[in-house]
């Protein structure tokens, strides 16, 4: 009797537990799609991920809502039969396997779409920089064909240099500098490589003075930083594979379960209503 009866209780747990965790997934399911969007690309794509984050979910309700029916079929009929919740869970299991099945290839368009949109947009501001630098390259070297401005910058070049002399010569204020923590290291490594070769200063300040080899330099950092931005926007596919391969199976584990199930369920029926020989 005892056994009896906590088989009973077991039984009606899971079922309970099954039919709540099921409710809560239709809950969470509707309040997701809340925000869903047709033409919102981004917010498909974040519900296909958060639908697919609880689509375990059921597949728990599902194992122990028919464990709870399985210890029940022990039962010598004594016990009086709750409505049967099989039939409707095994349809919410296949048309939970249809939905899955319709968001893998969804969320893959959608990853390829906006991978594509943002390595267009990447490149387009990467296109408008250069084309920014090249004007301003245009620019300065018109302001360069001007006597006094070059005069002007001739006067700064010289001035820089004998600061960069001056401060070289006096050792005191030299190691100061590179003990100095606020200096950056770059500098400190660039006063390093002038005192060790007085030449370097004089091909720095030339550097620095020349708006080609600025442009030069600048361009290179403007397509490093393209470059950088559309690989990481080319690996932002593997959060959306592992969706779209968690979707593909639950996909099939629910469809297993519910077409399998419904096809065992309408052979029992079938044999029920073969009338007695």
């Amino acid at each position: 009797m005892n056994n009896r009866l906590g088989a009973a209780i077991a039984a009606r747990t899971l079922k309970v537990i099954g039919i709540i965790l099921i409710l809560s997934f239709l809950i969470d399911f509707l309040i997701l799609s809340l925000d869903f969007s047709p033409t919102d690309k981004l917010l498909q794509l974040r519900w296909a991920a958060s639908l697919v984050d609880r689509g375990v979910v059921p597949l728990v309700a599902l194992g122990m809502l028919f464990t709870g029916y399985w210890i029940d079929s022990f039962d010598d009929g004594t016990q009086p039969q709750s409505i049967d919740l099989r039939m409707p869970a095994l349809v919410i299991s296949s048309i939970l396997g249809l939905l899955f099945l319709i968001i893998a290839p969804v969320h893959a368009g959608n990853i390829i779409n906006q991978r594509t949109q943002t390595v267009d947009q990447i490149t387009r501001d990467a296109q408008l920089a250069e084309n920014q630098l090249k004007g301003q390259l245009n620019q300065v070297q018109a302001q360069l064909g001007n006597d006094q401005v070059k005069a002007s910058v001739e006067k700064q070049k010289a001035q820089v240099k004998a600061q960069y002399t001056e401060l070289l010569q006096d050792n005191q204020r030299y190691q100061q500098a590179l003990n100095n923590p606020n200096i950056p290291q770059a500098t400190k490594d660039l006063l390093k490589k002038f005192k060790a070769n007085p030449q370097e200063l004089d091909k720095f300040i030339a550097q620095q003075s020349d708006p080609k080899q600025l442009y030069d330099q600048r361009l290179q950092q403007i397509r490093a930083r393209r470059d950088e931005l559309i690989k990481q926007a080319e690996d932002n596919w593997k959060p959306g594979l592992r969706i779209i391969i968690g979707s593909l199976l639950l996909s099939i584990a629910y469809i297993i379960i519910g077409w399998s199930g419904l096809k065992a369920m309408n052979a029992l029926g079938g044999k029920r209503k073969m009338p007695a020989r």
